[in-house]
């Protein structure tokens, strides 16, 4: 019988930056136009974009950037380089995470501060959300994680240092039959290592799959980011696609636009095949609310089709997305056809889809960049294909991976560091990263409105409307409302 999981204490000065970082961005040397980009002024960034897209308006860019949050604090959004077959080249969000991975990946923009942007994130956001606690409890602070260890040790050490107190750390994994995280009253408590139960009064999470079957959507101990986040698009591509077109429809006229893939959603799994057909027999299939790559599958031929009817899904309702591919085989849309610029070509002419994660979170300063990294596919961008492809091995950027016990791996071989040598391969230029960060920050925006949505001016969650917008009856069977 598994014995009872314990929490771990992380006492202050205890940040040792060989366990928080990959190794090949331990010792690399940040790029010197990233550098340069993560430290521009939001006054420069606004005239710069202005300045490319001469029909957004300035101020209401600026009213975006300098949006405080509710619920989506921290963010981190999937970003594909793409263009036209004109040449009209744009970055487009592919999803955005409300638990993000990516300081593990990230050179230090400054040598002489050790804990990078761990520290920023926390002393820019986690420590400002702590203001102000309403309830008053008179607990401890926690980590608490189901996948990461390496980032999420990260934190845990450095908010030691930042709060100047020892942080409980603490695994929540959904298959636990013992977990060392529960709630009473509203309030988490955490099982010491002396198997005593310790209120918390402020958590910072990594709980990525399914959270909310674990964390209620309303607690007394302030959460970042609360399960609300996830529930409004964080974790949910089904709400977030409406959150995207709801907002697009409320910033038209400030000549801002929220670029994503042609999506149809709440699709049965029988009405599939006649979407994939409508986009020329070339799609993208998601499961809504899985992550880290898995559930998506990508369609270019009938043999991936066909495979794809063969599975079991375990909810009701599919998103079925346009696919971004070569321009011989892209998804035919109202729009045209997308398709990936690509990273620059290797020695023996291979071009690789690469995607972006650029890492954002909510400062009493705006919605700042935080990170950003890239990762490639596995191989490369065909221009034709055939019966036999595997596109998934060509589109798929994703790194994680399921290990034979259960446990997450990471294939940092794809990895694209934002450092002198790898950093000139993507193809990208300050423009570029500019247009990402405006992308993730309207996505956030976006998904932080449409979770202010979900309760009523007393705070308490809509189910009803929730329901409206998601009628997946195994989804809501899942959520833990209190």
């Amino acid at each position: 019988m598994k014995s009872p999981t314990l929490a771990t204490l992380v006492q202050p000065s205890s940040f040792e930056a060989n366990d928080h970082w990959y190794p090949k961005a331990l010792n690399a040397t940040i790029h010197p136009m990233v550098n340069f980009f993560l430290n521009l002024e939001q006054d420069r960034i606004i005239t710069r974009y202005c300045h490319m897209h001469p029909t957004v308006n300035a101020e209401a860019l600026r009213e975006i950037l300098n949006y405080r949050c509710k619920h989506f604090l921290w963010a981190g959004a999937d970003l594909l380089n793409v263009t036209t077959a004109g040449g009209k080249r744009q970055m487009v969000v592919i999803e955005n995470n409300s638990c993000p991975s990516g300081q593990k990946s990230m050179p230090l923009l400054d040598d002489n501060q050790e804990q990078g942007s761990y520290r920023l994130m926390l002393e820019r956001t986690f420590k400002p959300h702590l203001k102000n606690l309403r309830h008053g409890i008179k607990g401890g602070l926690a980590v608490v994680y189901d996948k990461n260890p390496m980032e999420t040790s990260g934190y845990a050490a450095v908010l030691a240092d930042v709060m100047n107190e020892p942080v409980y750390y603490v695994s929540y994994y959904q298959n636990d039959p013992d977990p060392a995280v529960r709630f009473e009253e509203g309030i988490m408590q955490v099982r010491t290592s002396e198997g005593n139960w310790q209120p918390i009064r402020a958590a910072f999470r990594y709980v990525t799959q399914k959270p909310w079957n674990r964390l209620p959507i309303q607690s007394k101990t302030r959460i970042l980011n609360p399960v609300a986040a996830c529930l409004a698009g964080g974790r949910n591509k089904m709400v977030a696609a409406k959150a995207y077109d709801f907002y697009n429809a409320k910033i038209q006229e400030s000549g801002l636009k929220i670029n994503t893939p042609e999506t149809i959603r709440d699709v049965h799994k029988n009405e599939v095949p006649l979407w994939v057909a409508k986009m020329g027999g070339q799609a993208v299939i998601k499961n809504p609310y899985s992550n880290a790559g898995q559930g998506v599958y990508t369609i270019v031929t009938q043999k991936e089709l066909d495979a794809f009817m063969d599975t079991e899904q375990e909810y009701d309702r599919l998103i079925v997305q346009s696919l971004i591919g070569n321009y011989n085989w892209s998804s035919t849309t109202s729009a045209g056809k997308l398709y990936h610029v690509g990273t620059i070509p290797n020695a023996k002419g291979h071009t690789f889809v690469a995607d972006i994660r650029m890492m954002v979170s909510s400062t009493p300063k705006g919605i700042r960049p935080l990170c950003t990294y890239a990762r490639r596919a596995e191989k490369p961008l065909l221009n034709d294909i055939d019966g036999s492809t595997d596109s998934w091995k060509m589109l798929g950027t994703n790194l994680s991976y399921r290990q034979p016990d259960g446990s997450w791996g990471s294939d940092t071989s794809r990895l694209v560091l934002m450092d002198r040598r790898d950093f000139n391969k993507l193809g990208v230029g300050l423009d570029d990263l500019i247009e990402g960060y405006i992308q993730t920050v309207l996505s956030m925006v976006a998904i932080d409105e449409m979770a202010k949505t979900l309760f009523t001016k007393q705070g308490k969650f809509r189910m009803r409307l929730f329901k409206s917008l998601n009628d997946d009856a195994h989804l809501i069977d899942e959520i833990l409302v209190k």
